[in-house]
């Protein structure tokens, strides 16, 4: 079970109070600094986009599957490369439709996303933002895992 104020801020915070939190949860911990250097822009690609998502009623997971609240769950589902990969692609076909598309939500409603935030980090780990079925060097999903795992850790309490 997730530590219940961190999902009651997921479920109606603002992206930067989330991350703020997340943040000073990773300063306390005993990981090295490394990993909590690479976790936070991590946090704040996914959210970039999850926020956005909550706010419209169409949180999705990987699967394509409607999800009604934003959990810790639900955003650590978001933290691997290839995830985060298919999120861009899903959003940049939705963004140019104009409908949520390549989900399980049945929706006529939908208000562009901003991907900014989301491409520059894919881009910083060799994910090619122009052909979806381009891999990305196994190395940068590996080191996912393991900024999974502490955020894992971490919204776990």
């Amino acid at each position: 079970m997730i530590f219940s104020p961190i999902s009651s801020l997921f479920k109606s915070s603002d992206a930067s109070t989330i991350l703020n939190v997340i943040s000073s949860a990773l300063e306390k911990s005993n990981d090295a600094p490394f990993w909590r250097e690479k976790s936070v822009p991590l946090c704040e690609a996914i959210l970039s986009v999850l926020i956005p998502l909550r706010n419209q009623n169409l949180l999705f997971d990987p699967e394509g599957n409607p999800h009604s609240n934003l959990s810790p769950e639900l955003f650590l589902r978001w933290c691997d490369l290839y995830s985060l990969r298919i999120l861009a692609f899903t959003i940049a076909k939705s963004n140019d439709t104009g409908k949520l598309v390549r989900t399980k939500i049945n929706t006529d409603t939908y208000e562009p996303i901003d991907l900014e935030i989301l491409g520059k980090y894919l881009s910083s780990y060799s994910v090619n933002l122009e052909n979806e079925m381009v891999d990305f060097p196994i190395t940068n999903y590996n080191l996912h895992i393991g900024m999974t795992t502490l955020l894992t850790k971490i919204l776990k309490g």
